[in-house]
């Protein structure tokens, strides 16, 4: 087995992907959408953090958050986010079946993959890439051509305040350097 090791940085910003259960694409339901939203609403009420950025796709979300000082526990946040998602989800929703005896035995639903991945953002650099990752997402997945056309997304918030320009994708030939030597 893998020896897996988080790392938790209080008062730190991380990235994180989290995708669904065999990858089914739940968030294309607006109901689903509507659920996680109030998710994180809930979630930054009991245990608070700031969503930095965000991009929900069909079948998995990145996003940006920054935990408040002397607070590195982004996994019970998941947890929570995870387990009040799932079973909101599935009072409503049929999903197919699945389960294993692993997922059984661990209590888990068929709505999320086990584990998250995350990074700790290390510096500026680092978090611009991320934020032009987590944005250009959509299109690196053929689901639009344009970064603007991508509503579920919170490039829009940063085009408001400054940050990106509308046609941002589209200034770089539809590619945006910066990012594509990150992970491809």
């Amino acid at each position: 087995m893998p020896n897996y090791h988080r790392h938790f940085q209080p008062g730190g910003t991380f990235f994180f992907t989290l995708v669904t259960y065999n990858r089914y694409p739940i968030f294309n339901s607006p109901s689903a959408r509507e659920l996680l939203g109030e998710t994180f609403r809930v979630a930054i009420e009991r245990y608070p953090f700031t969503m930095d950025a965000i991009c929900l796709l069909p079948d998995h979300l990145h996003c940006i958050w920054t935990l408040p000082e002397n607070d590195a526990n982004y996994s019970l946040r998941w947890s929570f986010i995870k387990s009040f998602f799932t079973h909101r989800y599935n009072a409503n929703v049929m999903i197919p079946a699945g389960l294993n005896v692993s997922r059984e035995k661990r209590r888990e639903g068929r709505v999320w993959q086990r584990r998250f991945w995350e990074h700790v953002i290390r510096d500026e650099l680092d978090l611009e890439r991320h934020f032009d990752y987590i944005h250009y997402n959509p299109v690196k997945h053929g689901l639009v051509q344009r970064v603007e056309d991508w509503e579920w997304s919170s490039f829009h918030r940063y085009v408001k305040l400054g940050w990106y320009p509308m046609k941002w994708n589209d200034e770089n030939n539809g590619k945006n350097p910066k990012i594509l030597d990150l992970w491809d």
